[in-house]
């Protein structure tokens, strides 16, 4: 499976990745804020993008919308911190294939990744 990280933290971009190595996949890309985020997904068409609700310019929802315009069965992850069951909701509602939450253990993990290589 073919994954785009977008992701402002360097640590967790690393953590992601390092998981996805480990479970034999390949990290197409990694992105750092929003201004890029829809054009690396359009350029690097990914099976899966990790992505983070808060980021450098745009907020994560923002990046969500947007590539879910572009390609409506796009599955995006989304990894954070913020518990809020109406964005939960809100992004469950438009096509969010998971919510990730940080911290996550390599069991949760797997577990996210198992389901989307059953949705390729």
């Amino acid at each position: 499976m073919k994954a785009l990280i977008i992701e402002d933290s360097a640590l967790m971009r690393h953590t992601i990745k390092s998981l996805l190595l480990k479970l034999g996949h390949e990290v197409a890309g990694e992105v750092a804020d929003s201004a890029g985020a829809v054009k690396a997904y359009a350029a690097l068409k990914p099976e899966v993008v990790f992505l983070d609700l808060i980021l450098p310019g745009k907020s994560g929802i923002e990046v969500f919308k947007e590539i879910r315009a572009i390609d409506p069965g796009a599955r995006l992850i989304i990894v954070t911190a913020v518990e809020q069951e109406e964005i939960d909701r809100d992004l469950s509602d438009n096509g969010a294939t998971a919510i990730l939450r940080k911290p996550f253990s390599y069991e949760e993990f797997k577990a996210v990744i198992d389901r989307v290589i059953t949705l390729l």
